[in-house]
């Protein structure tokens, strides 16, 4: 037996997809209700992390199932990888690269907020089922949307760090630098999180899946869906608006770094060129631009691509780390390859 067959057998145990109707299912976490003459089957669990970033799914149950697997997994990977990391980042720092390792040890702490909200969010609503909505769910709700926008923002900070570093100079002073950019990285979602409490956008949110005999749905303490709720405005802005705000200036960032490796390209570079690419592209959140493939016709491949980079990120950032220490060590290089590695050291080192 695989590792994955062995986490997702532990992962059936705890959420297992307890679905209405004859057989051997249980009901346990499902409320069977009566809507306009036909039976609507509410399923409280296997939720999956792509909710996050689009409220408005469509999936059958069967795909719902596989994303939710992928989704706990990929967090609860994310949860332990970035708490390595962490140990990593404040046992290995150097003082010479005080600032880099602050914001990439903040980076990495709002990721391990989100994974481990998103976790506990859906635990609450599958131990609750129908009781789920109150005042716990709420605050669930409210420490998953500041997570995310923490990551968020702090995904930005890193873009907006490279752009200080390569773009402008390597060796500038900006007074309390660490403390305005902490104000900005950790402010912005305390204010955002604080105005959407005051509008009651915190509660349950659900979506129905489709091929489903009787219209079964899944819920998440997250956004409410509710038809009174202006959650739906709420997340296009706050989610949707701000991500794709980040993508846009981070991607750029990353087109900075692309072109300069491009410039002083050699023989036998390409592939590290390639690595210090794929690794700045893991920092800068990139994958995260899978979330606007989850409309259309293509949705359901961009849903499994958005779930699978994004919720192992955690462990991408601890293998770039690795990647990036084992780099640090004292070796002969030569000339060429001078600028690729200062371009990687100065970004994670």
């Amino acid at each position: 037996m695989t590792i994955f067959q062995t986490v997702k057998m532990l992962f059936e145990i705890v959420f297992a997809p307890k679905w209405c109707g004859p057989g051997d299912w249980s009901s346990e976490g499902c409320i069977t209700t009566l809507i306009h003459g036909e039976f609507v089957c509410s399923c409280n669990h296997l939720s999956f992390f792509a909710v996050l970033v689009n409220s408005k799914l469509s999936v059958d149950p069967v795909n719902v199932a596989n994303l939710g697997y992928i989704s706990y997994i990929g967090s609860l990977f994310s949860v332990v990888f970035t708490t390595v990391t962490l140990v990593m980042y404040t046992c290995l720092r150097k003082g010479h690269s005080e600032q880099s390792i602050s914001i990439h040890v903040q980076l990495t702490g709002a990721l391990l907020f989100l994974h481990l909200s998103y976790l506990l969010s859906e635990w609450w609503v599958w131990r609750e089922a129908d009781g789920a909505e109150g005042h716990v769910c709420l605050a669930f709700g409210l420490l998953l949307h500041w997570a995310l926008l923490s990551t968020f923002t702090w995904l930005a900070i890193e873009g907006f760090h490279l752009y200080m570093l390569l773009v402008r100079v390597f060796n500038i002073y900006v007074r309390k630098y660490l403390l305005k950019l902490s104000l900005v990285g950790w402010g912005i979602p305390t204010a955002t999180v604080t105005a959407c409490r005051f509008l009651g956008v915190y509660g349950i949110h659900s979506f129905y899946m489709t091929g489903a005999n009787n219209g079964s749905s899944t819920d998440i303490c997250w956004i409410s869906s509710a038809t009174d709720s202006p959650g739906v405005v709420v997340s296009y802005i706050t989610v949707s608006g701000y991500l794709g705000l980040v993508f846009l200036f981070n991607t750029a960032m990353l087109g900075v770094v692309v072109v300069k490796l491009w410039g002083q390209r050699g023989e036998g570079r390409m592939w590290k060129d390639w690595a210090t690419v794929l690794g700045l592209s893991c920092v800068l959140g990139v994958p995260w631009g899978l979330a606007f493939c989850t409309y259309g016709p293509l949705s359901l491949p961009g849903l499994y691509l958005f779930s699978i980079f994004n919720c192992f990120q955690g462990v991408f950032l601890f293998l770039w780390f690795l990647a990036l220490s084992r780099k640090g060590r004292p070796e002969h290089s030569s000339v060429k390859d001078s600028s690729s590695q200062k371009m990687m050291e100065t970004n994670f080192n």
